[in-house]
C-alpha cells in the first residue's frame, strides 16, 4: 500500500524540539566560539522564520517513479508573514555544481524580494512555480518575481521521481515559524549525506558584543556535501561499525555506483570524504541572515566567509559540489522605495566581527545538522549513519579540545 506522510514544524515548540531526539552540539559541551542567540538558529535574527514539510515513504530497491523517497522542502521567510518588504541580499558560489534560481536579479538589483526554499535536485521547478502560487495566495502584488529555490541532491531518494509537489512547498511556507528551527532529516535535507555522515538542515546564530555592534548573525545549511570531517580542529575518525554502507545484496541496487559501497556489517571500510563511488555527489546551501544594515557588496564579503567556515570542516569543495551561499539583511525597511531614501550602513572597517560570525556559525550549524539527523536507510538499501555525540566529544576530549 502506498501512503504519504508529509511532516510539517509546528506552530508552536517546547525545548528540547518535538522530532529532534538528539543532542545539539552545544548540549554535548562541545566548546565551539563565540556567543549564540537565544535559539542559536537563523531565526535569533528578528523577523526571519523556517518551515519544513517532509516525505518518509517505502524501502528498498529504487523503482523509478515509485520510491522510496526521502525528500521535502524547507522554507526561509527573511520577514514575517504579510511582510513583503524587499531586504539587502548577496550571493556567492564557490563551487558552481548547484542550482540556485532568481539570483541573476539579485546581482542586478542587490534585492531579495521574497522567501528562500530549499530541495532536492530535481524538485528546483515545482518549488519555484508553486512558491509563486503561495505569494499570490498570501497578498502579495507583483507584474513578475523571481523566487530563489536552491537544492542538494537527495540521493537516498528516488530523485527523477518528482514527488514534491506544489501542497509540500505550500506547507513548508505555511508552517514557517520564529523561534528554534528543526534540524538533521527534515524538509530539504531528508535525503542528504554529509561528510559520509547523515546530513540535512542545521542552523547556529552569533549575538556580536556591543563593541561589535551588538548585532546578530544568524546560519542555516542544507548539508550535502562531501569532505574528511574536522570539529574544532580535531579529525573525526568513523568507527567500523558506523560506515556508509549498502544493505542490499551485490548488483541488487538500481544505481550502479551504490554497489561500488561494502556491505553493511563487514569490516571494509570506504575511504574517507567521499569520492568516485559517488558519495560526493553532493553540495551544500548556506544562508547567512543578519540585522546589521549591510548594503549588497558587504553582504557578498560575508557570503564568502562560509568557504572559511567549510574549510574548517574539511570541505574541499569537489567537482561535483555545488557551493552556494547567500546573504540577507533585514535592516532598512525602505530599500524598495521609488524615490530618494535613507539608508542606514555600516562601516567596512568594522566588518571584521561579523566575518568571524559567519565562519563561526557556518562550522557549527553542519555539526549541528549531523548530530540531529538519525541513521537512515534509503533508497537501494543505503545506509547513511548518523552521527553519534560520543564519537564526537570522545575525539575533542582525546586532542584535548574538551
Amino acid at each position: 500500500m502506498r501512503f504519504l506522510l508529509v511532516v510539517v514544524c509546528c506552530a508552536h515548540f517546547v525545548s528540547p524540539l518535538m522530532g529532534q531526539s538528539r543532542a545539539r552540539g552545544r548540549e554535548l559541551g562541545i566548546p565551539f566560539p563565540g556567543t549564540p542567540g537565544t535559539n542559536n538558529a537563523i531565526t535569533d535574527v528578528a523577523g526571519v522564520a523556517v518551515g519544513h514539510s517532509t516525505i518518509i515513504r517505502g524501502a528498498g530497491r529504487l523503482v523509478y517513479h515509485q520510491g522510496p523517497v526521502r525528500t521535502g522542502v524547507t522554507a526561509i521567510l527573511p520577514r514575517p508573514k504579510g511582510d513583503w518588504s524587499p531586504v539587502f541580499a548577496a550571493t556567492f558560489n564557490l563551487n558552481g555544481n548547484g542550482d540556485m534560481t532568481g539570483t541573476n536579479w539579485i546581482a542586478e538589483s542587490g534585492l531579495l524580494e521574497g522567501p528562500i526554499l530549499l530541495t532536492g535536485t530535481h524538485s528546483v521547478g515545482t518549488v519555484r512555480d508553486a512558491t509563486i502560487q503561495w505569494e499570490i495566495k498570501s497578498g502579495r502584488k507583483f507584474d513578475f518575481t523571481y523566487p530563489v529555490v536552491a537544492e542538494t541532491f537527495d540521493g537516498l531518494s528516488d530523485p527523477n521521481g518528482e514527488y514534491v509537489k506544489q501542497e509540500h512547498a505550500f506547507a513548508a511556507l505555511d508552517a514557517a515559524h520564529p523561534g528554534p528551527v528543526e534540524e538533521g532529516a527534515v524538509g530539504g535535507g531528508t535525503g542528504m549525506a554529509c561528510n559520509d555522515w547523515k546530513g540535512g538542515i542545521g542552523t547556529s546564530s552569533r549575538k556580536l558584543s556591543d563593541r561589535g555592534g551588538g548585532w546578530t548573525i544568524g546560519v542555516l545549511v542544507q548539508c550535502n556535501y562531501g569532505g574528511n570531517l574536522t570539529v574544532l580542529g580535531v579529525p573525526i575518525t568513523t568507527p567500523p561499525d558506523h560506515q556508509y554502507c549498502r544493505t542490499l545484496p551485490d548488483s541488487a541496487a538500481s544505481q550502479a555506483w551504490i554497489n561500488r559501497l561494502p556491505p553493511c556489517g563487514t569490516s571494509t571500510h570506504p575511504a574517507p570524504g567521499g569520492g568516485a563511488d559517488g558519495r560526493a555527489r553532493g553540495s551544500i546551501i548556506v544562508i547567512i541572515a543578519t540585522d546589521a544594515p549591510l548594503m549588497p557588496h558587504q553582504l557578498a564579503r560575508l557570503a564568502r566567509r562560509v568557504g572559511m567556515g567549510l574549510g574548517r570542516l574539511g570541505s574541499y569543495a569537489s567537482n561535483f559540489s555545488g557551493d552556494l551561499f547567500l546573504a540577507f539583511s533585514t535592516a532598512n525597511h525602505n530599500v524598495s522605495q521609488t524615490d530618494t531614501a535613507t539608508i542606514a550602513t555600516w562601516p567596512n572597517e568594522r566588518m571584521d566581527p561579523l566575518f568571524r560570525a559567519v565562519i563561526e556559525a557556518t562550522e557549527e550549524s553542519v555539526v549541528n545538522a549531523m548530530l540531529a539527523a538519525e541513521t537512515m536507510v534509503g533508497a537501494d538499501g543505503v545506509r547513511v549513519p548518523g552521527l553519534p555525540g560520543s564519537v564526537v566529544v570522545d575525539a575533542l576530549k582525546k586532542a584535548g579540545r574538551m
